[in-house]
């Protein structure tokens, strides 16, 4: 029978912090089996062998808190070095769809062989993610026209905040056949775009006020100027209507006080 005697309660105190902070497994698995147990409970509790339990405890005594924490430099050596893994990095970027073609450059390359898992790895610790491919117009907007339009947006922005009036943003979606989006690895900072396509669907225009109230359109037909115009106009009507009979209740309620 063999167990830690003689804590002081100080170490005990700061045992049981390490027990319910630390991020790290092990380090809450050790912390929990310096206590009064026999060997043979630990390997019941921690489902160990009683060899691991033994070097728990001889760590213990001779590196006291030291010991709760793995040393530099154990485990497997990892396969690839920095170079070899900043060049998974750019044939990840030439093939951010497939990671398969990632494994077979690094086994042409360097006669590896590689997982998945390992080049997923690889590129997370590069800040790669993995999200879905985005569209992007073909043109481009003209810098100081854009500059304006974001200052206007931003001052009916806070206008709107201070309750002056009632901002509203227009846009358009669909459901249609368009080619789907896939997701790729991508740098973080970056993102790899293709250009938008057209072809026949639903659309679907709408209003979404900054409260996330909404009031949509439905048109099998090309979205052009006219069918814009006809979403503004009826919105505007929708809204005098609202306007008119909030007033007339209001018109109603005030003689009553």
């Amino acid at each position: 029978m063999r167990f830690i005697e003689n804590l002081h309660w100080l170490e005990i105190k700061f045992l049981q912090r390490i027990y319910k902070e630390s991020r790290k497994h092990y380090v809450r698995q050790r912390a929990h089996c310096i206590q009064k147990y026999e060997v043979a409970e630990l390997a019941g509790i921690f489902r160990k062998t009683k060899r691991t339990i033994y070097t728990w405890l001889d760590l213990w005594e001779t590196q006291h808190f030291v010991g709760l924490y793995d040393t530099k430099g154990r485990g497997r050596n990892p396969k690839l070095d920095n170079d070899q893994k900043f060049q998974v990095k750019e044939w990840s970027k030439e093939h951010p769809k497939n990671l398969k073609k990632v494994i077979a450059l690094v086994k042409d390359n360097y006669d590896i062989s590689i997982s998945k898992y390992t080049v997923q790895r690889i590129l997370r610790s590069f800040g790669f993610s993995w999200r879905r491919v985005r569209k992007k117009p073909k043109g481009e907007p003209d810098p100081e026209e854009y500059n304006q339009k974001k200052e206007a947006l931003e001052q009916f922005q806070q206008h709107a905040k201070n309750g002056e009036i009632d901002l509203y943003y227009f846009d358009e979606t669909g459901f249609g056949l368009d080619p789907y989006i896939p997701y790729a690895w991508q740098e973080k900072g970056e993102t790899i775009e293709v250009e938008s396509s057209r072809g026949n669907r639903l659309s679907v225009s709408g209003f979404l006020s900054m409260q996330n109230e909404l009031v949509a359109y439905t048109t099998e037909d090309i979205v052009d100027s006219e069918f814009v115009i006809a979403c503004f106009d009826e919105f505007i009507y929708q809204e005098r209507q609202w306007l008119q009979w909030i007033t007339q209740v209001f018109t109603q309620v005030m003689p009553l006080r």
